[in-house]
């Protein structure tokens, strides 16, 4: 039998029929998302199959709202299992709190400068991927003008960056402000409220957004077998100065030595690190 090419958000389902009778192949649905893309028609070679089977190509019942579901389970990403996981919850739930508390101010003086000196919202929210490929929305202050995702095809050629990431040292999409946020970290505070809502912890690899997943080897998904986090060795280690390449391999150790004691170090020389500014883009 030929094998037939597999598609995102599709199965094939194979019966018992004497008679194969072709009508019951049929597409997926065509409002999925495009993460569900239409399934194209089987060529000749794979229709000549057994006369004992009958094939139906029907629809996964994954869509994109259910990859935001806390009980979403994707088999193409593996889990790994954190040893401290009761401390860990209560110091990211108790450090956000005490944080956000101390840091309002400064998250109140961010918040008016986004809003005075450009157009468009205060927070910026965008689909992030999580532990095991769920999604979830990430929060940000508004750093960049309100069509940055729309220009960004536009400047694909400028990418500096190694790997699928896309990191510009002087993206013309940045704001002034944005510029300055983004540099000492201040832009990212509101992902204070993703850690208390358990999509992310203080500690753990970078969320990526899916069209960077997209393009991940089996190898790459390993860094998504946790929470992702705030900061993680990544950001003590140089930050956008880093490779694609080694960005990976600092997740892949930091999951392989997971423990409390590693995750107060990290936490502790993130403060210089951002206070330097130094690798930020």
């Amino acid at each position: 039998m030929e094998t037939l090419q597999k598609r995102e958000n599709t199965r094939l389902r194979m019966t018992p029929d004497r008679d194969l009778n072709l009508n019951k192949i049929r597409r997926p649905n065509p409002t999925l998302t495009e993460t569900a893309p239409a399934l194209s028609p089987l060529s000749e070679e794979a229709q000549l199959v057994s006369p004992c089977l009958s094939i139906e190509c029907v629809e996964s019942p994954e869509t994109a709202d259910s990859r935001f579901s806390s009980q979403f389970e994707d088999p193409l990403f593996q889990t790994a299992p954190v040893p401290h996981a009761f401390v860990k919850r209560f110091c990211d739930i108790t450090i956000s709190l005490v944080i956000l508390l101390f840091l309002s101010p400064f998250m109140i003086a961010a918040a008016l400068a986004v809003r005075l000196t450009s157009k468009g919202p205060i927070v910026f929210k965008q689909v992030r991927v999580g532990r095991g490929g769920r999604y979830f929305w990430c929060y940000k202050f508004r750093s960049m003008c309100i069509d940055a995702e729309a220009q960004k095809n536009q400047l694909m050629h400028l990418n500096e960056a190694s790997g699928p990431v896309f990191k510009m040292k002087r993206d013309p999409r940045i704001t002034p402000v944005g510029a300055f946020i983004r540099k000492f970290s201040i832009d990212e505070l509101p992902q204070f409220f993703n850690v208390i809502k358990g999509e992310m912890s203080l500690v753990g690899p970078r969320p990526p957004v899916p069209s960077e997943v997209a393009q991940y080897t089996v190898y790459h998904r390993g860094r998504l077998a946790v929470q992702p986090g705030l900061t993680c060795l990544w950001q003590i280690g140089g930050r956008s100065n880093v490779s694609f390449e080694r960005w990976v391999e600092l997740d892949l150790l930091y999951i392989e030595t997971m423990s409390f004691s590693n995750d107060v170090k990290i936490l502790v020389k993130t403060i210089p690190a951002v206070l330097k500014g130094s690798g930020a883009h």
